[in-house]
């Protein structure tokens, strides 16, 4: 009588299939038959450089084309390698959840985003060309060094993840290939032995972020990114805390990583208020956790391959990630570099605590104490209990408005407050503030800029600036702009008109030139501009 057959893993199910396929693929026949994928991404990729939207910058057709060009000369040394010593290359189909549902995860954040900030549906042909020579790259990086590569969806999350964070302009747009480049690189060649088995260390999306982050700083050459621009561009969609909390739930159901964004979380929120509380002026100026860093939380540091899997190891390095935004906003602020990178430089450094979290989460499990009380959980009903704790906690605190909606930090009138009372980095914020509304056309910040950098008060005094501020108010017809233009010692001052409060007053969000003017007054009144309360008034 037979024995019965002993149900297998899903992992062995999985190596019996990529081992079957590997089987039926090795053949010069199969092999010459699967260089025919990788040339065919390569023409794909020549193929997308004759769209509009690449033909109109001459740099982004020669990055397209050069990028083929490596492909391309690649294959053919690869090829002729392998047919001079007979070897055989295969491809394994194989779709992993991790994978396909990360990326329509991610997919959806574009798509949201983009509703609301058209240049991200502008980028789009140059996100499916990074799609396309990623899959090209990481087939050839993976038959150089091996016999088989897995086809699925894995290029997918991260060339989305990266791209979530950073991309480079046009005429700088080949170095978005080497970054991707580098994150492939990084997974296939930075190892270690992990739990009996040679693992990457790093989320290669976030290795290849990382890396560039660093470069980027010393270089000073952030301006040939779209990296400000995306961190800030995020709240433009209504809600957008919301609708990355719905998402987020998908990813903590199905990959268990709750316990790391919802640790994180809580340790932001949590800082947050102790530093509020302390020096009377929010951390991060306009809310108590960024819009990019909870994006961040959620589909950057939470990549289960580069994360501990016990439950008191997700804590630890969720935690991690929380402290080391907090603290890497305040180096990066006080270097005078750009803090958006606080996100992206945390992640690298997590990644390679990641065995010395799993060595202390054992010694701790093994003692006697704690050995004794150990319960046995299923996972998934953990999870689910961390899932309802993690919604009480994003509910409370968007209750308290610490999520979407109007934050303390909105109002200038509060920073100009603080900044007369001395509270600690208030006077840089409200600069920062007014740099972005000049910046954004605003005649009334441009203004006051000419204004401190005439005084010399809250930033050095700097003449020939201040004399650029006050002819961008007047161009962009301010009165007392051109009034200080002519006689710079004058010092005149107004109030916002019209245009600027829709600027001023957005909190972060859609511009307000639908609202009506008896709305948008009552706006400012709610954001303590006192010509706008008194106008409120006599209007009723």
């Amino acid at each position: 009588m037979a024995s019965p057959r002993t149900p297998r893993s899903r992992a062995e199910r999985r190596q019996q299939q990529r081992q079957d396929a590997e089987d039926s693929a090795r053949s010069p026949d199969s092999t010459t038959k699967g260089f025919l994928l990788p040339l065919s991404m390569t023409g794909l990729l020549v193929a997308l450089s004759f769209l509009p939207r690449v033909q109109e910058n001459p740099v982004l057709i020669r990055s397209f084309w050069g990028a083929a060009a490596v492909l391309l000369i690649w294959q053919v040394v690869l090829f002729t390698r392998l047919k001079r010593t007979s070897a055989t290359r295969a491809l394994v189909p194989l779709l992993r959840p991790q994978h396909y549902l990360q990326a329509a995860v991610q997919l959806s954040v574009f798509v949201y985003w983009g509703w609301f900030w058209r240049p991200v549906y502008d980028f789009a042909w140059l996100l499916v060309a990074q799609i396309v020579f990623a899959y090209a790259f990481d087939m050839l990086l993976a038959w150089s060094r091996r016999e088989s590569y897995v086809l699925g969806f894995g290029p997918f999350p991260i060339i989305f993840s990266t791209n979530l964070f950073l991309w480079f302009r046009d005429d700088w747009f080949y170095l978005q290939f080497v970054m991707i480049a580098v994150g492939f690189l990084g997974k296939e060649f930075i190892r270690w032995n992990r739990e009996g088995t040679k693992k990457h260390i790093f989320n290669p999306s976030a290795f290849s972020l990382g890396l560039f982050s660093v470069v980027l700083i010393l270089t000073q050459a952030s301006d040939l990114t779209w990296g400000q621009d995306i961190a800030s561009t995020l709240t433009l969609a209504p809600r957008i805390y919301l609708f990355l909390f719905m998402l987020g739930l998908v990813v903590m159901y199905f990959f268990s990583i709750t316990l790391v964004a919802g640790t994180a979380a809580a340790v932001l929120f949590g800082l947050s208020a102790l530093y509020s509380a302390a020096q009377g002026v929010p951390y991060f100026v306009d809310s108590e956790i960024p819009a990019a860093v909870f994006l961040g939380l959620h589909l950057l540091v939470t990549d289960p391959s580069t994360s501990p899997r016990s439950p008191l190891g997700k804590t630890i390095f969720g935690a991690g990630y929380g402290l080391g935004v907090f603290g890497l906003y305040a180096v990066l602020g006080a270097i005078g570099a750009p803090t958006f990178y606080d996100k992206l430089l945390a992640v690298p450094l997590l990644n390679l605590s990641v065995r010395g979290i799993d060595r202390g989460v054992h010694a701790i499990r093994e003692t006697p104490l704690l050995r004794r009380r150990r319960m046995d959980v299923a996972p998934r009903r953990l999870n689910l209990a961390h899932i309802a704790v993690w919604i009480v906690l994003f509910v409370v605190a968007t209750a308290t408005g610490r999520t979407d909606g109007r934050h303390t930090g909105d109002s200038l009138p509060f920073w100009e407050q603080a900044c007369e009372e001395g509270r600690r980095n208030a006077c840089r914020q409200l600069v920062q503030l007014k740099l972005t509304y000049c910046g954004d056309n605003s005649a009334w910040a441009c203004n006051e800029l000419g204004l401190h950098y005439m005084d010399g008060e809250v930033v050095p005094a700097d003449t020939e600036l201040a004399l650029g501020y006050f002819s961008r108010a007047c161009e962009l017809r301010f009165q007392a702009g051109c009034l200080n233009l002519l006689q710079p010692e004058s010092a005149v001052t107004s109030v916002p008109k019209e245009l600027d409060l829709r600027l001023l007053l957005r909190e972060g969000g859609v511009n307000l030139m639908g609202m009506s003017e008896t709305e948008l007054y009552t706006r400012a009144c709610e954001h303590d501009w006192s010509f706008a309360c008194s106008r409120v008034a006599s209007s009723t």
